[in-house]
């Protein structure tokens, strides 16, 4: 069952339930996703970052909607973290059912102009749009979604205005999150008082980034308190090559269907903790 943002994203806000977004490198990943999901009952977003889709290709997408068209959950396609337009219109016209204006680095009101420029050309075919306001850290030079050296915290007051400049469908608040995994000594915390105030202001679902590798308290009360959707990259690629690493040492093994099973097994660990977490387990029954 395919669907853009606002459709997916609407039972989750008023079930008060986040559904992951899993950043996906390659289709063995997209599959062992899907199989986790349609096995757990739970809706998902198939997020894929511009340099994922160059790697990809347009023409996995034919593949990625077939096998969402024939699956029993619900299920979105996300371009992740974009200002391009060329790119836009490429993942519009490949099939992606929502887009990410990153315009965070931006002046506010050009923010705001760039968010409406992608609106412009996205909702008349159905596509929904997801902004960004304030600043998400960055731990891992190595992962693809960017990030800010200083984290700037979204305002609420800000937030509220650009929601209605905009019309924006989603919007990515920044917290305290950073891309990419925590170094050693190195503690995150989420301020959830200013979460509270932008919930309170804005009437959309809200959207977290640089969700792994935080604490689980921290991130199932952020859900509680209005986050709807829940970026997710490094910690299931992490255990996906982690264990190809492991099952490597065989040298022996040269084929995908000896040495990929067990690494999304791996991945699919991982996911279905986020699933438990973000209380999605079971949810695509509401739809």
């Amino acid at each position: 069952m395919l669907m853009n943002m606002n459709e997916i994203l609407a039972v989750a806000k008023e079930n008060k339930f986040a559904i992951p977004a899993f950043n996906i490198a390659d289709y063995s990943m997209f599959n062992g996703i899907m199989d986790l999901c349609e096995e757990t009952n739970s809706p998902v977003i198939i997020e894929i970052h511009p340099d994922e889709f160059s790697f990809l290709g347009p023409e996995v997408l034919l593949a990625i909607k077939e096998r969402i068209y024939k699956a029993s959950i619900p299920a979105c396609i996300h371009l992740d973290h974009c200002s391009n337009f060329d790119t836009f219109m490429k993942a519009i016209r490949a099939g992606f059912t929502s887009v990410m204006f990153d315009g965070a680095h931006l002046p506010f009101e050009e923010n705001i102009e760039g968010t409406k420029k992608v609106i412009a050309i996205a909702h008349p075919v159905g596509v929904s749009v997801e902004a960004e306001l304030g600043t998400i850290g960055s731990t891992d030079p190595a992962q693809l979604e960017g990030g800010a050296a200083k984290i700037i915290y979204t305002d609420p007051e800000d937030a509220k205005k650009f929601v209605e400049a905009t019309g924006v469908d989603t919007l990515a608040v920044a917290i305290g999150t950073c891309h990419g995994l925590y170094p050693a000594g190195m503690k995150p915390e989420l301020k959830l008082d200013i979460l509270k105030e932008i919930e309170a202001k804005v009437d959309i679902p809200l959207v977290l980034h640089g969700g792994s590798n935080n604490p689980d308290k921290e991130i199932g009360e952020s859900v509680t308190l209005g986050i709807n959707k829940i970026n997710i990259s490094s910690d299931i690629k992490v255990a996906y090559f982690n264990k190809m690493r492991e099952v490597l040492q065989d040298t022996s093994l040269r084929e995908p269907g000896d040495i990929e099973p067990a690494c999304i097994e791996a991945m699919k660990e991982v996911a279905k903790h986020k699933l438990e977490l973000f209380q999605a387990l079971g949810k695509a029954s509401l739809y």
